[in-house]
This record gives structure tokens, C-alpha cells and sequence, in this order.
């Protein structure tokens, strides 16, 4: 099944996604990534977190929010009475975009043109899993899902509606906490990342 060439054929299974997202040649991204790396959760999850793309832990392992991020966002998510068994993780941007820096592989913020070739494969998450509500993980995720771009800032502690109706919560990538430096400052902005993901919680 060539989805990639012909984007109009039925995905129904998220087993079928992920086997198309793995032959997805819409962007030059695959080429230098490890792999595509699928969305992860149960397919009638009440929340669908989105995050910006993996990162080189989730490159290598195949899984969504592995790496030092994803130890903060379960702890939010945990904080917030939010089970990650019943959430819905995965990302605007299916592959690993970085540049090296001697051995090391450093993240880079996907540009529009990649945001949109992997736009069709968010869609098809959502049709399929449906969730209530959706939580955008940063600006890169609230680019892919609100088709125009955004700045946290003006959209965060306020739930807007997709197309479709279904509700739509902005709030930042937990990559963002790891970032900062001072210890009271990191504490604030985790508080806030938390009651971020309640609201989305207890809007039901």
C-alpha cells in the first residue's frame, strides 16, 4: 500500500499508519533519521499530546517521548491526573531533523515546508483516534495543527476549537523546561506546564 503516492488511500488501522509514515518520502527528513517514528497509545484516547518531531533518544528507539523530555512530560501528566496509558503521544514531524556537531547529533526545528508533507499524518491520527481534546506541545505542533503560525504566549490557558469541533490546548514542549537554568524559574514554569495539562483534563 503506496499512501505515499497516492495520499487518498483508506489507513484504517494505526498498525497501517505507521507502516505508511515508515515508507513516507514526502520531505527529504528520512533521509539522514534512523527511522519514523509512529504515534503511541490507544487508538480511543481521550487526549492526543503532539509534540515537534523526535529527538536523537526517540530516533533510536522508535518510540515518542523516550528521552529527557518524556521523563518530564510523564511526570506532568502523572501530576496532573493524566495516565500516559491513556493519552495519546506523537509528533507534528515524524523523523529526526538535526545537524552534527562532531558526534553529537543536535535537534533543529523543522521548517514550515516539513510541517506541512507531514501534515496528512497527524490528520490521519486524529481520524482515527479521535480524541477529545488535543494538547499542542509548542509552537511547532500548534503550527501543524492550526495551519498558521503561533506564538504561545497569545494562545496558552485558552482552548480553541479545530475544524472539527474538537478542542485544542497550546501550551509549551516540555523540552523548554529542561533549557532553564535557575532552579525557581524551572519550578514556576513546570507549575504552570502542569495546571496547562489539568485544564485540558478537567474541560471534559
Amino acid at each position: 500500500m503506496n499512501i505515499d503516492a497516492n495520499p487518498n488511500l483508506p489507513v484504517t488501522s494505526l498498525r497501517q499508519l505507521a507502516e505508511a509514515e515508515a515508507a513516507c518520502r514526502r520531505c527529504p527528513l528520512y533521509r539522514d533519521a534512523t527511522q519514523a517514528v509512529p504515534g503511541e497509545g490507544p487508538k480511543r484516547a481521550t487526549f492526543m499530546l503532539v509534540g515537534e518531531q523526535p529527538g536523537d533518544k526517540e530516533d533510536l528507539a522508535g518510540k515518542p517521548f523516550v528521552g529527557p523530555a518524556g521523563r518530564i512530560l510523564d511526570q506532568a501528566l502523572h501530576d496532573a491526573g493524566i495516565a500516559r496509558r491513556e493519552a495519546y503521544v506523537t509528533n507534528a514531524v515524524k523523523h529526526f531533523k538535526h545537524e552534527m556537531r562532531g558526534k553529537r547529533r543536535l535537534h533543529k526545528r523543522p521548517s514550515n515546508y516539513e510541517i506541512e508533507r507531514c501534515k496528512i499524518w497527524l490528520e490521519r491520527e486524529r481520524e482515527l483516534v479521535k480524541p477529545a481534546a488535543v494538547i499542542a506541545l509548542g509552537v511547532t505542533a500548534a503550527r501543524s495543527l492550526t495551519g498558521k503560525t503561533v506564538t504561545i504566549g497569545k494562545l496558552r490557558g485558552k482552548p480553541l476549537a479545530l475544524a472539527d469541533g474538537t478542542r485544542l490546548f497550546v501550551t509549551v514542549h516540555p523540552s523548554a523546561l529542561l533549557r532553564i537554568e535557575d532552579a525557581a524559574d524551572k519550578h514556576a514554569a513546570y507549575r504552570q506546564f502542569v495546571a496547562d495539562l489539568k485544564s485540558a483534563a478537567t474541560a471534559r
